[in-house]
This record gives structure tokens, C-alpha cells and sequence, in this order.
């Protein structure tokens, strides 16, 4: 499975994948137990992860991206955990990505990237993705 194929669903928690559309909104796939249910656009807000960006100084630098460097250099620069203070995840967030921008990189934006990183760690999707790049 490719990162592009993923989306974030606002009020529910991990990511989905896209299984189908409708007109007021769309059938995601839980990537657990595969089973897929109807959202609405009414709700909830569908960000795919190819469409979201962290800011950096200059610009921004596309999120799969950050999660593969994240992910290539998670022996050297060790993950925190999501819960961590904000001055812990500001520091690991430094490291990483020395060039974000910390005026518009919020803590909870980085909790969240942690969030997704682990979420898709835990399921072995960065290291397909890292496979299909190579």
C-alpha cells in the first residue's frame, strides 16, 4: 500500500484508506480490520497525507516526506512518544527537521505527525513504502 492511498479523517483517530465515494461523503476502509463504513462530508473533513505539508522557513516539505526521513533515521534521532511535553516533542521535531517553521509547527501538529508515524509503523506501511521507492 502506497502512503498516497491514505486519509486523515477529522474526529477519528489513526488513518483510513479510500474505498469509494458518494455524493455527501466517503467509504473508508479501517486499515486493522478492513472493514469499511460511510463518513459524512457533513461531519467530518478528508485530508489524504499526500496533501498535507509541514512549513518550513523557505516553504513546506510534503508530510510523507517527514515520515520517511522520520522513519530512515529512527536508529540516529529515536522517536519520542506523542505524549511527551512540548519541549521534548519541539526538540525531537528540531533534530529531524531542523528547517521547519516553528512559528506555524504547533505541538499538537507535531503530536499528530508522531501519531501517524507510529500508527503507520506499527502496521509495516513506511517500510513498503521505503521498499517501492528503492
Amino acid at each position: 500500500m502506497k502512503l498516497e492511498e491514505l486519509i486523515a479523517v477529522s474526529g477519528l483517530p489513526g488513518l483510513y484508506r479510500m474505498a469509494g465515494n458518494r455524493p455527501n461523503g466517503l467509504i473508508v476502509e479501517d486499515l486493522d480490520t478492513g472493514k469499511k463504513k460511510f463518513v459524512s462530508m457533513r461531519k467530518h473533513q478528508f485530508s489524504p497525507l499526500e496533501t498535507i505539508a509541514v512549513f518550513t522557513i523557505q516553504d513546506s516539505i510534503p508530510l510523507t516526506d517527514v515520515l520517511m526521513k522520520m522513519y530512515q533515521e529512527r536508529e540516529a534521532i529515536p522517536p519520542v512518544s506523542s505524549k511527551s511535553d512540548n519541549s521534548s516533542l519541539r526538540e525531537y521535531f528540531e533534530e529531524v527537521l531542523p528547517e521547519h517553521d516553528e512559528t506555524r509547527v504547533y505541538p499538537r501538529d507535531i503530536k499528530k505527525i508522531l501519531k501517524w508515524y507510529d500508527f503507520l509503523v506499527s502496521r509495516d506501511l513506511l517500510v513498503k513504502g521505503s521498499d517501492e521507492e528503492e
